[in-house]
């Protein structure tokens, strides 16, 4: 039920989904089991945790995503997470299916759902209505040889001539988002931009995002990545290699940079270096995705009591009389800007 544009009330005794959402490294995993244990209504009902982060959907890539063990996670039910091998392709569509499944299943059993991660499609697929058009694995391999011969600014052209809306905001060097428009464009016959996703949730939904000082995160980021490689990241992407890994899990923020560093490329000090940077880029491109959305209820990670500041959040979404811009604290802009 939406009243003025706000979401109100639920199909589940005035429960709300919860999503805590953010930068990595800001504690969203720890926040969202706390909220999973504390949110139990008076019959004693647990949440449970729906993951949000692409990379933890895959088996055996867990001290690199920085996966909570099952030994940590106090009970608490986790859904998507362990669910395709690196080797496979992770595919949004597929996840947005499975995971509004568990969320519904949640709802059904007097549950809360709890969703927690960093990565914005994933969140946004869940969360709110999008639809992902079909592909056609030759045309788009088609525009992907003209890209090749031609280069990517004849494709940008032809996108402007076709949808302009989608050109003006897709980079004309950005040739993956390019040839997607232009395959989406082919098989549907209506401009790519006709596709775009609306801030609009598909069920009454509260979302906290966790923000944090610029300086104490890189500091965080810098610990984590000492953790990971002290907690064995080289010997799991050792042995994932030796499995065979997929071009998307080859590619995340401390898996390439170890791979490179297996393959002679780079020795170990400069592969942890370069882990520390690429996540702290990482953390600014998801505090400028995030930090785009009014929606979202910004506390600060670093505060004592933020754990009964969100559960104050959510009491008031289950109201129905919660509003961001009264809550939120101002978000930091040297992370998303």
């Amino acid at each position: 039920m939406r009243t003025n544009g706000r979401e109100s009330g639920s199909d589940a005794a005035g429960r709300v989904v919860v999503a805590v959402v953010g930068p990595t490294a800001t504690g969203k995993s720890d926040l969202a089991i706390e909220l999973a244990l504390r949110l139990a209504p008076s019959d004693g009902v647990q949440g449970e945790v729906v993951n949000a982060d692409a990379f933890q959907l895959y088996r055996g890539m867990d001290v690199g995503t920085a996966k909570v063990p099952v030994e940590q996670r106090r009970g608490v039910v986790h859904h998507q997470l362990d669910v395709i091998d690196p080797s496979e392709e992770a595919s949004v569509a597929a996840f947005q299916r499975e995971a509004r499944a568990d969320v519904a299943r949640i709802l059904g059993r007097g549950g809360r759902p709890v969703v927690a991660g960093g990565s914005g499609l994933y969140v946004r697929a869940l969360l709110d209505h999008i639809e992902f058009p079909p592909t056609d694995p030759g045309v788009r391999a088609a525009l992907e040889r003209r890209a090749e011969v031609e280069g990517t600014r004849p494709l940008h052209d032809e996108l402007a001539r076709r949808d302009p809306q989608a050109a003006a905001n897709i980079g004309a060097g950005n040739t993956k988002r390019i040839v997607r428009a232009l395959e989406v464009i082919e098989i549907t016959g209506e401009p790519f931009s006709a596709h775009l996703p609306v801030q609009e949730h598909v069920r009454p939904t509260v979302q906290i995002g966790l923000d944090h000082d610029r300086a104490a995160l890189d500091a965080r980021v810098a610990a984590r990545v000492e953790r990971m490689w002290r907690d064995g990241l080289v010997d799991e992407v050792r042995a994932l290699r030796g499995r065979g890994m997929g071009r998307t899990a080859s590619r995340a923020v401390g898996y390439a940079e170890v791979l490179a560093m297996l393959d002679g490329e780079i020795d170990e000090a400069e592969a942890q270096e370069r882990t520390v940077a690429a996540t702290r880029r990482l953390t600014r491109k998801q505090m400028g995705w995030f930090g785009r959305d009014p929606r979202i209820v910004w506390l600060d990670a670093q505060a004592p009591d933020v754990v009964e500041q969100a559960l104050a959040v959510v009491e008031r979404a289950d109201a129905g009389t919660l509003d961001p811009v009264d809550l939120t604290v101002p978000v930091r802009r040297t992370l998303g800007s």
